[in-house]
């Protein structure tokens, strides 16, 4: 399907909407000011229904088709990140702090325009569901729209993630079957041993020298216990202990972050920290605990929905602008969280040459715009019809 003139005349419009969303970014849950005009343009656009406060501030809207093929959920995310904008767009943030520096304007304004284009052309064999989901960044707002009842209340069979990525040509596309994203943990580690004088050490337990120990140790879990096959990433990112030159402290904590690509290396990996923690400490006269908190599982796409999915994408753009078998990613999306519950897939769609997802320099390439509309449209159209 080429990209239909109906979508191309709605560019500029379409961008307009994802402009006002990144001039006003807001955090996790409190997407209210998004929310609300996300509902608006659903219930303007003739959406057959436009539900609030899924999953506390999610918005979902329910365009009614025949009711002779699957129901599908499409998914966008509407939260922005707590950094300051490196911008002088007319359109950069207005709320200090906060900026859309992961692209989720994009995505709810893409999806907005595929939810007007259904709306607007009916036919669909069955229902389709858009998703407009807070607090992707670190609060799991797609785990609280599915305890909420998303894939029970609205009947949904299967569902669709769409992501920009910087640095991928503008406007193609790459996914891969199974894991495409990491686990995503968060660690604390917690060592008590004996301050005293710097000047008399041997009277004293450093906790900092335990705590130097557990950091090259924990480096030996990805070299020496993983599966070569496997992939992990074991990251210390903060190490706080001390507030004197001659004052050897009692404490000192470490935090950080594991991903994993699979189940059993995040079990694996858990175990080893948490007898490398306490027996490195133990052999120092300290003692030291792990604490260890799962946060979003593995993105795993369904096989038969990537090679669907990858099908539409090359109907839009060419089968040369699809790659099928991309190298996983070790970053960690909440989407995972929808896809334990529901067969679908999660595809990521070129931003081009642009600075990176999570900078302050970031911004999303509008010029994507009508491609990435497109295929949203084609998905629900085939993904609800006799046609795949």
């Amino acid at each position: 399907m080429p990209i239909l003139n109906s979508i191309i005349d709605a560019h500029q419009e379409i961008t307009a909407w994802r402009r006002d969303f990144h001039a006003h970014p807001e955090l996790l849950y409190d997407v209210h000011r998004t929310a609300e005009k996300v509902a608006e343009q659903l219930e303007s656009f003739g959406v057959d229904e436009v539900v609030t406060g899924i999953g506390r501030t999610g918005v979902v809207g329910v365009i009614r088709g025949r009711g002779t093929g699957p129901t599908i959920g499409l998914r966008a995310d509407m939260d922005a990140l707590p950094i300051t904008e490196k911008s002088s767009a007319s359109y950069a943030s207005q709320n200090a702090g906060l900026m859309h520096a992961c692209g989720h304007d994009g995505h709810t304004a893409m999806l907005l325009g595929a939810a007007r284009y259904l709306a607007e052309n009916r036919g669909l064999d069955s229902d389709v569901v858009v998703i407009f989901q807070p607090a992707e960044e670190g609060g799991a707002g797609g785990l609280a729209m599915v305890e909420d009842g998303l894939f029970e209340r609205f009947g949904i069979d299967a569902v669709y993630g769409l992501h920009n990525l910087p640095g991928l040509p503008e406007g193609s596309f790459a996914t891969c079957s199974g894991a495409i994203m990491a686990s995503a943990d968060e660690f604390e580690i917690e060592i008590s041993a004996k301050g005293g004088h710097a000047a008399w050490p041997h009277n004293t337990v450093d906790p900092i020298l335990v705590a130097g120990q557990v950091i090259t140790a924990l480096q030996s879990i990805v070299a020496r216990n993983v599966d070569p096959l496997a992939s992990a990433v074991v990251s210390v990112t903060q190490m706080h202990s001390g507030s004197a030159y001659n004052v050897i402290p009692s404490e000192a904590t470490l935090r950080g972050t594991v991903r994993t690509l699979a189940p059993r290396t995040r079990d694996v990996v858990e175990e080893r920290m948490n007898e490398i923690v306490t027996h490195i400490a133990a052999g120092f006269g300290a003692t030291a605990k792990l604490n260890f908190r799962r946060g979003y599982p593995v993105t795993v796409n369904d096989p038969n929905q990537v090679a669907f999915a990858c099908d539409v994408a090359a109907s839009i753009v060419g089968e040369e602008k699809v790659e099928r078998f991309m190298t996983p990613m070790m970053g960690g999306e909440d989407f995972a969280f929808m896809l334990e519950r529901c067969p679908g897939s999660y595809l990521f769609i070129g931003n081009g040459d642009t600075s990176g997802l999570h900078t302050d320099e970031y911004d999303f390439n509008d010029s994507i715009i009508p491609i990435g509309v497109s295929y949203l449209v084609e998905l629900a159209r085939s993904a609800t019809s006799h046609r795949r």
